[in-house]
């Protein structure tokens, strides 16, 4: 994997996700996919966006699970996932997701978009508040986990 440099801002990384959440840009799954590969500065091919796509509102609308966490999840793939069959590395990449999911438990009880947002107006100013939240929390998340794990440096510290 190329980076152009070993240096990162989470604090970009979180900003950037919110922001392009807030003006309509992206999605959470997409925000989150689109902030890492832009913060990173990695050839993640831009279809790596567009397979996050499916993710928001909890798995095409269905309020599964949260399509922040999908997205993050999406990203640790990226970076510790495997691509030939039988590669052990899966484990580690399982094991770095879950750490991302039992973050977001941990601070909100569940996965559940359904029961995120529930007595909710979807269209409300509440609902788009707290999915950005959760947009930038998941994406700072997965950027602290990604530095930590390939001993980058984050700038902010």
């Amino acid at each position: 994997m190329l980076f152009r440099s070993n240096e990162v801002s989470i604090k970009k990384i979180r900003r950037d996700a919110e922001e392009s959440f807030r003006k309509g840009d992206f999605f959470c799954s997409e925000a989150i996919v689109s902030s890492i590969k832009n913060n990173f500065e990695i050839p993640m091919p831009d279809e790596m966006i567009a397979m996050s796509s499916g993710f928001p509102l909890g798995i095409g609308k269905s309020k599964c699970v949260c399509g922040a966490v999908s997205g993050g999840v999406m990203c640790i793939g990226y970076f510790f996932g495997r691509t030939t069959a039988g590669d052990p590395k899966v484990q580690n990449a399982l094991k770095l997701a879950n750490e991302l999911q039992e973050s977001f438990k941990n601070n909100h009880k569940v996965l559940c978009c359904k029961v995120l947002t529930h007595g909710m107006d979807m269209a409300s100013g509440e609902h788009q508040a707290q999915c950005i939240s959760f947009t930038g929390e998941i994406a700072e998340k997965a950027a602290q986990i990604i530095v930590r794990e390939l001993g980058l440096v984050n700038i902010d510290e």
